[in-house]
């Protein structure tokens, strides 16, 4: 997804994903797709596969009830308390507790800026607030708790990455193969924000997810300066030309939004704060 300094930026990003046209310009790193930032990734070299929360080997560590975590963020009582539910709620025959605590303390790794336990639950409540257009709901908050469990900035595959873990803990944790199915698809569906016609749990998901940008200017310029935290290992020229970019391939989207109530809620605000960002920039 993030494209090397020097070269044409990949397609919008939001949290912000690629272009919906159902084409995904450049390349699938985590930057620019995720947080519409460069990668220092250089022309025809790969990022080396991360071996954060890993057992240094393909894949992805699972989430292991029995790993200590030591890093759990203020919100996490509160978000701990919706977790366990929602996978009772799910089915799961194992206690869910454990794998709550490993996700909370994932999304409060020091390397977050702006993907950290306050996204998750702006987006958890963006969900709750478009569940009535989803065909399965539950699934949709399913792959919210995974859709960035594995973030690192300057790596490839966050996506890919999250869904392997989801896979796992969820069926580790007892849920139906059909339900684990779909969580997986739906956070893959986060490399390019593009549901197709018709997936309900898809748009609901993506709306959520890129609610950020129809927000109020003042938090919309503290996510701007979150993400630019998350990339300041990227030169400020490099940065500046690549956000640029993205920012006008999502104006000239026709649709931000998927679901009637996030296009009537955030689709003009978003098209202000974009256009105020890329006046500013450029």
């Amino acid at each position: 997804m993030p494209r090397p300094p020097g070269e044409p930026p990949a397609a919008p990003a939001g949290d912000a994903g690629c272009n919906r046209s159902g084409r995904q310009e450049g390349s699938r790193n985590s930057g620019v797709c995720s947080s519409v930032g460069p990668s220092p990734a250089g022309p025809g070299r790969t990022n080396p596969p991360s071996t954060h929360g890993t057992a240094a080997r393909p894949g992805l560590h699972a989430v292991s009830p029995h790993r200590h975590n030591d890093r759990m963020p203020t919100e996490a009582p509160a978000l701990l308390d919706r977790w366990n539910a929602l996978l009772i709620r799910c089915g799961a025959t194992a206690d869910p507790a454990p794998y709550g605590r490993e996700l909370l303390g994932r999304w409060a790794e020091p390397q977050r800026r702006y993907h950290t336990t306050a996204h998750l639950t702006a987006v958890l409540d963006h969900i709750d607030a478009l569940a009535g257009h989803a065909e399965d709901p539950d699934a949709v908050l399913l792959a919210a708790w995974f859709h960035d469990a594995v973030y690192r900035p300057d790596r490839s595959e966050n996506e890919e990455r999250s869904a392997r873990l989801a896979a796992r803990a969820l069926r580790e944790a007892g849920l139906a193969e059909e339900l684990t199915a779909e969580v997986v698809r739906l956070v893959l569906l986060t490399v390019t924000h593009h549901p197709e016609s018709g997936d309900r749990n898809g748009d609901v998901l993506c709306d959520a997810d890129l609610a950020v940008l129809g927000g109020p200017p003042e938090a919309y310029a503290a996510y701007a300066a979150a993400v630019r935290e998350e990339y300041g290992f990227v030169p400020d020229d490099a940065f500046r030309s690549g956000r640029a970019a993205v920012l006008r391939q999502l104006l000239d989207l026709s649709a931000l939004y998927r679901t009637p109530a996030a296009r009537e809620r955030f689709d003009t605000r978003a098209r202000a704060n974009l256009s105020a960002e890329l006046t500013a920039l450029t």
